[in-house]
Formats: structure tokens, C-alpha cells, sequence
């Protein structure tokens, strides 16, 4: 047989595979889903966004090969001036990506070689910890615990692993843990990376997805960041552009130009309309407004199914940030047997914890990608759940 490489097999497809399977039988069996799996929008962008672009798919032009409009990278820049204070020169500081998780695929080709080492969050999202394997490295795996609140402590990091690694990945606020980082947590990241000469990926996609007052700082907030670090955004979450699939990079600009050397030889940019309709999303009168709506939407979400769960007897934790609620399971720590347990009773769909992490086992992740009735009665029916699931393994 012909060959196909090791790098192919890691990766998350498992999990996720057994969810689709008990999914599939929840369903034969009659029951209702409620999926709240994938931290996919379900809604589209508002209509400034979206008759960019209608509009511009009717062009001719759009359908030729789509290099990068300059006024993308020059909105973006605008938009990091206006929201952090943050000033990048747009023709070296700010690259464009097929949706933020393209760029973390590519990220280590442009800093690792074969067998090199990388730092870690767990959890964290899937594609960090499938990020080695695209050079044939390795990780080290930085624990974020829940009586450290989830924030890293660089301490723990052993002084072989900092001094063989080639970048850090940080993400707040968080996915899958809704939390989120003040700026002096970002400040130890920075002193951390450039006391041992590496690279700081910072993930800020959930920057205006915050909740209660909360305003989410950019890791290039801090004094001397642009010498190690990137910023990862994306217009997905804040502007329901998922499907669009556009995304950035920004920062330090030798880490900028190495990646978009990569991505010139490998595709031609970004279809127009998406551009054009990321564009308009930043540029537009209204874009706070906007992106206001999108917050308190989620927010929205959030305090449907935490009021819900409460009226059941079950405490959760509001997140601070994100769209997803990350709760653990009561005296479990096999939190992929309880979610199979959850489809099959209640027909509800959540994340075992385990996709994200060793440090995820025990927890679930809720996504909150449907209305707030449908959340509450999600959360109603998660909390069935949980008292007949501790029953059954009385």
C-alpha cells in the first residue's frame, strides 16, 4: 500500500467521530437534538455586511485569482488603533488568513523544524495540540487549572522546556474556558518570551465576545510585545462570518513577512467578496454597534442557561468571555462516558473536555450557538441528566 504519513492520524478526528456516532443513534432512538457541540454562529451578519457581499460576488472581477486588497490590512489596523491603542503598519504588521485556524496550521512551519518543541495550553483548542505535528515536533503541555482561576503559571514551566522552545501559545478570553486575562497576565507572558528568546502566539478571537463590562485587553498592549509576539483575530465570532472563513495575523512584522512568504506560495489570498464584506464589517458607521448586538446576543445566551441550570439545583459558573460555558461534572471524571450518557437521555450535545486537553477530563464545554429558549431548556435537560447519571453510578 502506498504510504500516508503519521501527522495524519493525530488530531482530534476521534472524539469528535464517537459524537457523530452517538448523535446518529440518539436520533434513531426518537429523541430531539439539541446540539451545542461546534462553537458555530447561527446566525448571519448583519445586512451592511452582508450586501457587501452580494454586491460584490455579482462582479466579474471577483472571480479572478483574489490577492489581498490593501484596504483590508489597513482597516484592521485602523480598527486595532481604535479598540487597543495598538498602532501596526499595514503593509508588514497585519496578514490576512483563511480564518484564524489556517494560520495556526501554518504558524509552525514558518518557527519549527523537525523535532523542535512548542509550549502549550491545556486545554486548549484542538488545533494548538495538532500544530507540531505539521514539522514533526513535539509540545509541552502548560497546565491551566481551576484553582489558579486557568491562568498559566511560568513558573512551572521546567528551564530544558524554556529553553528549547520555539513559541508559547496563550488564548484569552478563552475557548473552551471562558475565562479571561487582565493585562499583567499578559505582561508575565511577555517577560516569560523574551527572557527565553521565544515567539508568543497570542489566540484574542473572543476579544468582543466579553461579558459584564469586561473589555478584553490585545497582548500588544504591553510594552516591547511587538519584539516577540502575534496577535491571532478573526471576524467569525465578532461579525458571524464563520463560513467566510477570514481571519489575521498581527505584530511583529519579521514573524508577519516570514508567514506571508509561506502563504505566497502556497494561495492567492482571500475570495473578494469576503474581503470586501470584512472591510465594510470594520469600516462601517455602525461597526460598534454592531459588534454591541453580537455581545449582548451572547450574553444573552449565557444568562438564559445559567438561570435555567439554577432553577434545576445546578451551579455553573458564568464565563467571563467567549461563546461557551465550561462546567464540570459532578464526582466524574470520565467526562466522555457522561456525554455519551447526555445525548442518549436528553438528546442534548456538549464537548467532553477531554478534546481539549488531559487537563480538560472531568469538564464539558457548552457552545452557545442557539436562541435563549433553547438554551434553557438544554440546561433543564443537562441537569435531568447530571442527578440520573450520578444515580446510575450510585
Amino acid at each position: 500500500m502506498p504510504y500516508i504519513a503519521n501527522r495524519v492520524g493525530a488530531g482530534e478526528e476521534g472524539v469528535f467521530c464517537l459524537l457523530q456516532n452517538w448523535i446518529a443513534q440518539a436520533r434513531k432512538d426518537g429523541k430531539e437534538i439539541i446540539n451545542l457541540g461546534v462553537g458555530s454562529p447561527n446566525r448571519r451578519p448583519e445586512n451592511p455586511i452582508l450586501q457587501e457581499l452580494l454586491e460584490s460576488a455579482k462582479e466579474d472581477k471577483s472571480y479572478e485569482y483574489p490577492f489581498i486588497d490593501p484596504k483590508l490590512p489597513e482597516a484592521i489596523a485602523d480598527w486595532y488603533k481604535d479598540r487597543f491603542g495598538v498602532s501596526l503598519e499595514p503593509e508588514n504588521q497585519v496578514l490576512p488568513l483563511w480564518g484564524s485556524q489556517e494560520g495556526f496550521a501554518h504558524f509552525p512551519l514558518v518557527t519549527m523544524e523537525q523535532e523542535d518543541l512548542c509550549i502549550l495550553p491545556d486545554p486548549g483548542y484542538p488545533i494548538y495540540h495538532y500544530m507540531p505535528n505539521m514539522v514533526d515536533g513535539h509540545s509541552w503541555n502548560l497546565p491551566l487549572e481551576e484553582k489558579n482561576g486557568f491562568m498559566p503559571d511560568f513558573s512551572g514551566v521546567p528551564e530544558d522546556v524554556a529553553q528549547k522552545a520555539r513559541f508559547l501559545v496563550l488564548n484569552y478570553p478563552n475557548n473552551p474556558l471562558g475565562v479571561g486575562a487582565t493585562l499583567d497576565v499578559l505582561e508575565d507572558a511577555v517577560k516569560f518570551c523574551k527572557k527565553h528568546d521565544i515567539w508568543l502566539i497570542y489566540d484574542n478571537a473572543y476579544c468582543e465576545l466579553a461579558f459584564d463590562g469586561f473589555r478584553p485587553p490585545s497582548v500588544l498592549e504591553v510594552e516591547g510585545a511587538l519584539d516577540v509576539a502575534v496577535e491571532v483575530n478573526s471576524f467569525s465570532k465578532t461579525f458571524n462570518m464563520a463560513g467566510m472563513r477570514i481571519g489575521f495575523v498581527v505584530g511583529n512584522e519579521r514573524f508577519v513577512k516570514a508567514l506571508g512568504r509561506l502563504k505566497g506560495n502556497i494561495d492567492y489570498g482571500l475570495f473578494m467578496p469576503v474581503q470586501k464584506a470584512a472591510i465594510k464589517a470594520l469600516t462601517h458607521p455602525d461597526r460598534d454597534a454592531i459588534i454591541a448586538r453580537t455581545r449582548q446576543m451572547y450574553q444573552d445566551r449565557r444568562d438564559a442557561f445559567i438561570q435555567s441550570a439554577a432553577e434545576k439545583g445546578w451551579e455553573v459558573i458564568p464565563p467571563m468571555g467567549s461563546m461557551f460555558i465550561w462546567t464540570k461534572v459532578p464526582n466524574c471524571d470520565d467526562d466522555v462516558s457522561f456525554v455519551e450518557f447526555c445525548i442518549r437521555e436528553t438528546g442534548v450535545v456538549v464537548t467532553p473536555g477531554r478534546a481539549f486537553g488531559e487537563k480538560g477530563r472531568g469538564y464539558v464545554r457548552i457552545a452557545l450557538v442557539r436562541e435563549p429558549e433553547v438554551l434553557a431548556e438544554a440546561a433543564s435537560r443537562i441537569a435531568e441528566a447530571l442527578g440520573k447519571w450520578a444515580c446510575a453510578r450510585v
